[in-house]
């Protein structure tokens, strides 16, 4: 049977994986009658929650007689780990653009990687049939940004097609029949070329480990795409790493290969097919298994360095233990490990007092996500502030600048170019006119100044600026750069919090809490109307006496206290405070609990 690998690649919310659900459902990899979630590509509980494609997955589909595997890829560049290694196992992209919003940060982020391989894309340019689509200027905008990345003159020359992956159609016209995705399995068949691993089939065995996994019942799996020879179940292997030294030698114990959504066992893995395989115990991303004959590894993708660091450490406030399961920190590093093995984005250190761990990776999305995960397996945590990676480099230090697009209403491009740049220490590279009444700012902006301000920028914008970033580069120390403005409310006792005792404090500030919930000395339960941190006491009751009052009592009606999602309580700390973590609660708090041990490291800190 002939083969095509191919990868789609796009910005994040441009339609990938809704894409993919039709050519799943088109090329007859579902039965009529079957029952197929949504998205079915993105099957983790926070992708679906948060509509994003976090981990990239494999399907593939049989179109006459051509099996074409597909590798949906994450969008956003916190995954780009994923997405640079998963380009080096395909032989061509679809590059998909929505025909609004135009290329995107990450449209140039995969692209550019795309293109240094040497692919050639297929640009599909998705959601015509938007009202604000205008896919002649998209298709002007995608030319411009091929150009721009240095692409030769065969990948200038891509081909394009316009779609609606909703709607499941995809037309070489813009006015075409609009009648299914046959024009676009056409396409990828012409214009991807075979593997050229295909002629390879009689050379020893090779392949470079691209994704890592675990299944519950054979343990630990890596995936694919065979380079050379082909392999049978219960063949030997060794495993070697990147510099060619001898990791390990297993007997691989099973052989599996994506047909549609659902991974099969087969008896062959024969060259240029995906494959993955069972049986290893310490091989890893980016190291080669070949036959016991071959001796020098393949070439693997080097993996950009983590721009931030995220302490995470026990829960140690007065009520850890009553929500979660995990609290030691031997089961967090343990769990930390784990990640670190199959994420190779993320690296784990050990702090000197081994009650904490520093996990260093490429952005606060990222990190959240994890984090997410963690509480929802019963962790508790503490965790810090995002620090960003600093490097030194001929004496001089270097800090990772970031490209941020903006896309906002005319009248609060001022506020945000103002915050960019004179607060944050960005710089303005462009800036242009984006449809109706809309601004395009492009800037690049220090890492560190991005911490905490997509809900300043939200706020700013009233909910409807877009911002989106992508690591640029790194670049000389730009700095200090002004942290939060706001002091913040803290609770000076432990207890239940009384709605009398928050009603008569709202002149101090907002609140993060509500009445009847659970407080400690040194949580931080609002936000200080001034620059400065003050401690209250949220459980004082009404002084009652036997004394009517003349009039009835004043019914208390207290403000809805903000609460803040995950990402958000992270960006919002201050280095002297941290974030509980645990499976129901998120609560902001003071590293040190006791007022005057705080006192003390503030004056030492000075």
């Amino acid at each position: 049977m002939d083969l095509r690998n191919i990868a789609i690649i796009a910005h994040v919310d441009h339609g990938k994986t809704t894409l993919v659900d039709e050519l799943l459902k088109q090329s007859g990899a579902f039965r009529d009658n079957q029952a197929v979630a949504e998205r079915a590509m993105d099957s983790n509980d926070l992708e679906r929650e948060r509509g994003i494609t976090i981990l990239a997955k494999a399907t593939s589909v049989e179109w006459k007689d051509t099996r074409i595997n597909i590798v949906d890829t994450p969008g956003h560049a916190d995954f780009g780990g994923e997405v640079e290694r998963i380009l080096s196992m395909v032989d061509g992209v679809v590059l998909l653009v929505d025909a609004a919003e135009g290329p995107m940060p990450q449209t140039k982020f995969v692209t550019s990687k795309a293109l240094a391989l040497g692919l050639r894309p297929i640009v599909v340019l998705n959601k015509v049939d938007k009202p604000d689509a205008e896919p002649d200027r998209a298709l002007n905008e995608v030319f411009d940004l091929f150009a721009n990345l240095g692409a030769d003159d065969d990948q200038l020359d891509f081909p394009v097609m316009y779609a609606s992956g909703r709607s499941g159609w995809a037309d070489m016209e813009l006015d075409g029949p609009r009648k299914g995705l046959d024009a676009l399995f056409d396409l990828i068949l012409s214009h991807v070329p075979e593997p050229k691993q295909m002629a390879d089939r009689d050379k020893p065995f090779r392949m470079l480990a691209t994704t890592l996994g675990a299944d519950p019942f054979i343990g630990r799996i890596l995936t694919g795409r065979v380079e050379a020879g082909t392999l049978r179940s219960g063949q030997t292997l060794n495993a070697l790493s990147r510099t060619g030294e001898k990791i390990e030698q297993f007997r691989v114990t099973k052989i599996q290969a994506f047909r549609g959504l659902a991974l099969q066992p087969i008896d062959v893995a024969e060259a240029g097919d995906i494959v993955t395989l069972a049986g290893m115990a310490k091989a890893t991303v980016a190291d080669t298994l070949c036959d016991t004959s071959v001796d020098t590894p393949l070439p693997a993708q080097p993996i950009d360095p983590p721009t931030i660091t995220v302490t995470f450490g026990i829960n140690d406030s007065p009520l850890a233990g009553r929500e979660g399961k995990k609290v030691q920190s031997r089961v967090i590093r343990e769990r930390l490990m784990k990640e670190a093995e199959t994420n190779v984005a993320i690296k784990v250190t050990d702090t000197p007092g081994g009650e904490a761990f520093e996990v260093a990776g490429r952005g606060e999305l990222q990190m959240g996500v994890l984090i997410e995960n963690m509480r929802r397996e019963g962790f508790e945590l503490s965790v810090s502030r995002p620090q960003v990676v600093f490097r030194e480099e001929d004496g001089q230090r270097l800090e990772p600048v970031e490209e941020v697009t903006i896309d906002v209403d005319d009248e609060y491009s001022g506020v945000v170019i103002e915050k960019l740049t004179g607060i944050r220490k960005g710089e303005l590279t462009e800036m242009k006119p984006a449809g109706a009444g809309k601004t395009r700012i492009i800037a690049h902006v220090p890492s560190r100044g991005l911490i905490g301000y997509h809900g300043e920028f939200l706020t700013d914008t009233r909910g409807t600026g877009v911002l989106n970033r992508v690591f640029h580069d790194w670049a000389p120390y730009k700095g200090a750069i002004p942290g939060r403005r706001q002091g913040v409310l803290i609770s000076m006792e432990d207890g239940v919090s009384v709605a009398y005792a928050l009603w008569k404090l709202e002149d101090r500030g907002k609140f993060f809490i509500g009445a009847q919930e659970q407080v400690y000395q040194g949580m931080i339960i609002g936000e200080h109307s001034r620059d400065n941190d003050l401690e209250v006491n949220p459980l004082k009751g009404k002084q009652l006496t036997n004394v009517r009052a003349s009039g009835t009592d004043e019914a208390v009606r207290l403000t809805t206290p903000i609460t803040m999602s995950l990402e958000q309580a992270i960006a919002y700390i201050d280095n002297d405070e941290l974030v509980e973590v645990t499976p129901q609660s998120i609560r902001l708090r003071k590293r040190f609990l006791d007022p005057h041990e705080r006192k003390r490291h503030a004056r030492a800190a000075e």
